[in-house]
């Protein structure tokens, strides 16, 4: 496989889009649709030792695997052992296994934290702030609250030291208060963050959702929370958006699929082996094809995957002279598309973070290359960059 095919890390719905929570904004529920054939989704042992073999067999030195939903704990215990015990039986020499987990939180409990803790799960848990704000939006199927068995969920991730982080989505209810949202984060002790703009189309495709968040209220929620970031010369708490950006002012290139130069860096596969090349595509369009049917090396070296992962400098040819179009790449695609591929949805947002930001990101990088230089000559052992990411 050359190296334009090689993929990073490959995102997993084993429960597909079932879920024990009816948050109005879930961009996922609709994909339910693409399965009609049985109301409840659980991928089969035969599906996941497949899945497990012919990632592992890409024999890359680093495999990644995100299991995600939907709500993945849904899929229950049991099958996440057996996922740990074919990555053992499949794994090759020296070859490394990540696994993470994006949940609700609201399943978690002592022996999900224990089984998370002894294999070294990184756990991303949705959280949208407090628990008036975030039960606006992330409702169970009554109605009810999920806040309360949430923080639950993460008492226990903290109980038995798992590694986890908080994900906000923003949305037009919770983005309209940076300052106390983000003084919320800090004050319950969460030192790793992500901030996922919200932004959907109304069924039909005519107009915004209503939960949608509008590009100068992103613009100005990242613009805010970056000054309470940056009060310390080194920031000390991980906020993914701006670790990847200021990554991409060090190196010239994010970790991050959204300022990248290609949409490139992972893969999704449903919960019957069906592959996409993102979860935002999950649609007949971009099916890549099943890893039962096709060995998985041959679908994403195939012509649809390569046209996808095109897709982006083609759009950004758009972007004309823009100055920072060298961190930012154009952004997420998906946001192109509430647009009709005209311009990205939050490229004013971007614009308003870049042009606030600039001198503080340079300043930044100058501190990292310095204290690099020092660790060279054996001067200094400041660390600089911490935190996972999902």
């Amino acid at each position: 496989m050359n190296d334009r095919a090689k993929i990073t890390s490959v995102l997993v719905k084993p429960v597909s889009a079932d879920c024990n929570l009816a948050c109005q904004y879930c961009f996922y529920s609709s994909k339910a649709a693409l399965y009609p054939e049985t109301k409840r989704h659980m991928m089969s042992e035969y599906v996941l030792r497949w899945l497990t073999a012919q990632v592992m067999g890409l024999s890359y030195e680093r495999v990644s695997f995100c299991w995600q939903g939907g709500e993945p704990t849904l899929a229950e215990l049991e099958f996440y052992q057996k996922a740990v015990k074919y990555q053992d039986l499949f794994g090759l020499p020296g070859q490394i296994v990540e696994n993470s987990l994006q949940t609700n939180g609201t399943l978690i409990d002592k022996e999900w934290a224990k089984f998370l803790a002894r294999y070294n799960f990184l756990v991303g848990v949705s959280l949208d702030g407090s628990q008036e704000v975030h039960d606006h939006y992330r409702k169970d199927h009554a109605g009810g609250s999920s806040y309360k068995r949430v923080m639950s969920g993460i008492e226990w991730l903290k109980r038995y030291d798992v590694d986890f982080n908080i994900l906000v989505l923003l949305n037009s209810y919770n983005v309209r208060h940076p300052k106390e949202l983000y003084q919320f984060l800090i004050k319950q002790d969460f030192q790793y963050l992500q901030f996922i703009p919200c932004v959907e189309k109304n069924r039909g495709d005519i107009g915004i959702a209503d939960f949608s968040i509008t590009p100068e209220q992103y613009g100005q929620f990242l613009c805010t929370v970056f000054d309470m970031w940056t009060i310390e010369e080194i920031p000390q708490v991980y906020i993914r958006e701006f670790e990847d950006i200021l990554i991409a002012y060090v190196t010239g290139e994010a970790p991050i699929c959204t300022f990248s130069r290609e949409c490139n860096k992972y893969i999704v596969v449903e919960y019957n082996g069906d592959v996409y090349p993102c979860d935002f595509y999950v649609e007949p369009r971009w099916l890549l094809g099943n890893l039962i049917k096709q060995p998985l090396e041959e679908i994403v070296a195939g012509e649809k995957f390569t046209e996808f992962r095109s897709r982006k400098a083609k759009i950004t040819q758009k972007c004309g002279g823009c100055p920072w179009l060298e961190y930012c790449h154009g952004g997420c695609p998906k946001h192109w598309s509430v647009l009709d591929l005209d311009r990205n949805y939050f490229c004013s947002s971007y614009q308003m973070l870049f042009k606030h930001s600039h001198h503080k990101f340079l300043r930044l990088k100058h501190l990292i290359e310095t204290k690099k230089a020092l660790r060279r000559e054996g001067c200094g052992k400041t660390k600089y960059t911490h935190g996972h990411h999902a």
